[in-house]
């Protein structure tokens, strides 16, 4: 396993694995890029979730969402574990990098279609979606095949993730073409979906894995915590731009989705990800797959904040109470997700985080009581800005301590 080479010319290169213990490994220009068309799936998901949300299609909305966000966050996660493993950066990687962008984009293109036909449908229809998916895993399956054919003591593992890609690729395709009911489909997307998740636990845990590079990989997801953030920021936008002119309200409502935007950044990097995943490599998937509902919790509260500049402007469905809900819900959901995955993660539990989690509760509650009793809405999202910053306050102030106690335990 060698260093990342100085490139000046960018020829093909041996796909030989990366060097774990690389120093100074960091998020390359490309998969900066590459991160940027998922900038526009979870904008659409989102925006989507809003719409069906304003129309009052709660159900129908969330089931969409999550749905089509655990998509979006899949094709991510195969891409970066990949490339923190065997990122040759030469012109065959980023050709082949390229094709998965545009599958990306077909896949975002594909989400209006399917929220609709979960709320109007008889039928889900997911044909572009499904065929954008295909495009990016037909791309990541030939970088499996080329990391096989240079890199073969670890080609069993590669040879499973080639093997479940495809045998669930088939089965994606045929539910496309099929006309089953949207209950049916849904139902038979289990098998799949089971293929796609227990494909890497295989190859990694049976097979002797991959030489992914932990501090990569926990900066990688951090980047994409920064990018699902963004919608909370665009949200906070929207809403301004509901109210129009400036005024006392514009002010107060930026403070609000801003304060609650960087809170929950706050929040998130508060955890030593890289550190615990370097100790105890073992604990990435637990790790990695429990960051798919935080992503997709992240993003909801974006769509919650642009449900909030629908209301504004009187294009919502949605009472007051629904409208705070709409905001508070994802963000409970983002709190919990956090700090159940913390646990899991550091396999320890600070009871002062239950009182933390106490506190939460009572702040998350307290708007959606005020939005009943008629309390502008502005003023419901000023108390749920302050949610994350009970974390935040309970870290700095001792919560960091906890955090000193985990390493040394994990170095000793």
């Amino acid at each position: 396993m060698a260093e990342h080479p100085l490139q000046l010319q960018h020829r093909t290169l041996r796909m030989t694995g990366r060097d774990p213990d690389e120093t100074h490994r960091a998020a390359t220009p490309l998969e900066l890029l590459f991160d940027l068309t998922f900038v526009i799936a979870f904008g659409t998901a989102s925006n989507e979730l809003a719409h069906s949300l304003t129309e009052d299609h709660v159900a129908a909305g969330i089931v969409g969402f999550t749905f089509v966000t655990f998509g979006i966050a899949w094709a991510w996660i195969n891409f970066t574990w990949f490339a923190s493993a065997y990122d040759t950066d030469d012109w065959l990687f980023r050709l082949l990098t390229m094709v998965q962008m545009m599958g990306v984009l077909v896949f975002a293109l594909g989400l209006p279609a399917v929220f609709a036909s979960i709320h109007d449908g008889e039928t889900l229809d997911n044909d572009v979606l499904v065929w954008g998916y295909v495009v990016m895993r037909v791309a990541m399956v030939a970088q499996w095949w080329r990391a096989s054919r240079h890199d073969p003591a670890r080609r069993a593992a590669h040879r499973t993730y080639i093997t479940t890609i495809l045998a669930a690729q088939v089965i994606w395709c045929w539910l496309a073409i099929v006309d089953l009911s949207v209950g049916a489909t849904f139902l038979a997307m289990c098998v799949p979906l089971a293929i796609e998740v227990t494909g890497p636990i295989i190859a990694e845990r049976r097979f002797g894995g991959t030489p992914w590079h932990a501090g990569h990989i926990a900066e990688r997801y951090g980047l994409m915590a920064i990018i699902v953030l963004g919608e909370g920021l665009i949200g906070t936008m929207a809403s301004l731009t509901a109210i129009g002119d400036l005024n006392a309200e514009v002010v107060l409502l930026a403070a609000a989705g801003t304060a609650m935007t960087f809170g929950m950044w706050w929040t998130y990097f508060v955890v030593p990800h890289g550190e615990i995943l370097e100790l105890r490599r073992e604990r990435s998937f637990g790790w990695g797959y429990g960051h798919i509902p935080l992503f997709g919790s992240i993003a909801a509260v974006g769509a919650g904040l642009h449900v909030a500049a629908y209301y504004i402007e009187h294009h919502s469905e949605l009472g007051r109470v629904g409208t705070v809900l709409s905001v508070a819900v994802p963000l409970a959901t983002y709190l919990l997700v956090f700090y159940i995955l913390y646990a899991v993660f550091s396999r320890s539990l600070d009871p002062f985080h239950l009182l933390l989690g106490a506190i939460s509760v009572a702040l998350l509650a307290a708007p959606v009581a005020m939005a009943a009793a008629d309390v502008d809405l502005v003023a419901c999202l000023l108390v749920l800005a302050l949610v994350p910053w009970v974390t935040v306050v309970g870290y700095e102030t001792r919560g960091h301590r906890h955090n000193a106690e985990v390493l040394a335990a994990l170095r000793g």
